[in-house]
């Protein structure tokens, strides 16, 4: 076998740690590739429509801010007038007090309904926020929960095999992974007693295991 046992075993090591240069993005074959980025663009139009719709539907949900928004301008409007009317004839010469406190009263409840204007646009406000927020969680955690920690696995595996690919040691790490994860058929069809010959170090057993895993991943055998 290429190599010796310490050899094997350390390979994998500095593989599965990985680096920033062993990280691919996309496989080298074209239909893996081509499928990879179909998904990635799905991927990127999904979370766009689902930014948009959680936008537009917490723009609709203001639209019911605007009665609030009205009963707190007349209320502050006529409170402030019924204040200055208050003020003026309170400068009534004897009754202006005893003519005052209507007005007062009167500003009072215009105020009241200002703030239930205000309390009106808050709760449409919050109201507004939930449902935006809520319209994006699942979308959102199908991307952050279930495609990006795929993509992220396949491209780090990926990377790892490239590096693995380019020593005579991680080739036979490779072929040891086809052999533990690849079909009976597929690998039937390299050697009758595939297993044996790996053990016995067959090169060309070695190197048609290592692109065949090496296939699984989209990826090219850098040694054809």
């Amino acid at each position: 076998m290429r190599g010796d046992q310490g050899t094997v075993a350390e390979v994998p090591g500095r593989a599965e740690r990985g680096t920033l240069t062993d990280v691919k993005i996309y496989a080298d074959r074209f239909p893996t590739a081509l499928r990879q980025l179909l998904t990635d663009l799905l991927v990127v139009v999904w979370v766009y429509a689902a930014i948009r719709g959680a936008l537009w539907l917490h723009d609709l949900v203001q639209k019911l801010a605007v009665p609030g928004q009205k009963l707190e301008g007349a209320g502050g409007g006529l409170a402030d007038n019924l204040a200055e009317a208050g003020g003026k004839v309170g400068r009534v010469p004897l009754v202006g007090d005893e003519l005052t406190a209507p007005f007062e009263r009167a500003a009072d409840a215009a105020r009241s309904l200002a703030d239930a204007g205000r309390d009106q646009q808050e709760l449409v406000d919050q109201l507004a926020l939930a449902l935006a927020v809520g319209l994006l969680i699942v979308p959102l955690g199908l991307v952050l929960f279930g495609w990006l920690p795929l993509r992220v696995r396949w491209m780090r595996r990926a990377g790892s095999a490239a590096a693995l690919a380019a020593a005579p040691a991680g080739r036979d790490l490779l072929a040891l992974r086809a052999l533990a994860g690849q079909p009976l058929g597929r690998l039937t069809r390299i050697a009758p007693d595939v297993a044996e010959a790996w053990r016995r170090g067959d090169d060309a057993t070695v190197d048609a295991l290592a692109a065949l895993e090496l296939r699984r991943l989209g990826l090219r055998d850098p040694h054809p």
